[in-house]
C-alpha cells in the first residue's frame, strides 16, 4: 500500500479529470463539485481497499459514476435543463465561433441518452479502453463500443457532418476530442 502522502497527490494529480466528468454527466458546476468531493471522501476511507499498480483513475472514475447514479436516483423529482438555461449561462473563453460551436456541441451532446453520454466520455474524453470503460459502466465490451457508436453518429447528424456509419470511420478517427 503506498502512503497516504502519495495517494494524495495521485488523487490531485486526477482532479481535473474528475471534474470535467462530473460536470458532463451533471451539467451543473455546483452538483460536480459536490459529486467530486464526496467521491474523494469515499476514495479516501476506502483507500486501504485500492490495489497499489492497479487503475486508480479508473477506481475513482467507477467510484464517481456509482456515486453519481445514488444521487440520481435520489433526485428523480428534480426538473433537467430542459430548456438551456444552465447551458446558456455557461461561458466558454475564446472567439466567437468556438463559443458558438462549442454550444452547439453541447447542445447536441445533451440529447444524447444518458448511457451514450457516459460511454462516449469515458473512451473520447478520458481516454479509457473499451475494456475498462466497460467495468466501469458494467456492461460487456460489445455494449460499450455499440454505444459510442452510436452517440458519436448521432453527434455527426446534428452537427452536420452527415451519416457517419461504423464502417466508414476507423475507431481510431473517430475519437471525438471533448472538453
Amino acid at each position: 500500500m503506498s502512503s497516504g502522502g502519495e495517494f494524495h497527490t495521485d488523487l490531485e494529480r486526477l482532479l481535473p479529470n474528475l471534474r470535467a466528468f462530473a460536470r458532463s454527466l451533471t451539467g451543473n458546476a455546483d452538483r460536480a463539485d459536490d459529486l467530486v468531493q464526496e467521491t474523494l471522501v469515499k476514495a479516501w476511507n476506502a483507500r486501504n481497499r485500492f490495489t497499489p499498480g492497479s487503475n486508480l483513475k479508473a477506481w475513482l472514475f467507477t467510484i464517481l459514476r456509482n456515486t453519481h447514479i445514488s444521487e440520481r436516483r435520489r433526485r428523480r423529482w428534480e426538473v433537467e435543463d430542459v430548456d438551456g438555461e444552465y447551458a446558456a449561462n455557461m461561458a466558454v473563453a475564446g472567439d466567437q465561433t468556438s463559443h458558438m460551436e462549442f454550444l452547439e456541441f453541447e447542445n447536441a451532446f445533451a440529447t444524447l441518452p444518458p448511457e451514450q453520454k457516459e460511454a462516449l466520455l469515458l473512451i473520447g474524453a478520458e481516454g479509457f479502453s473499451y475494456e475498462e470503460a466497460a467495468l466501469m459502466c458494467g456492461c460487456a465490451t460489445g455494449t460499450l463500443k455499440s454505444r459510442v457508436n452510436r452517440a458519436r453518429a448521432k453527434l455527426s447528424v446534428k452537427l452536420g457532418y452527415g451519416d457517419v456509419s461504423e464502417e466508414a470511420v476507423p475507431e481510431r478517427e473517430a475519437k471525438l476530442s471533448i472538453g
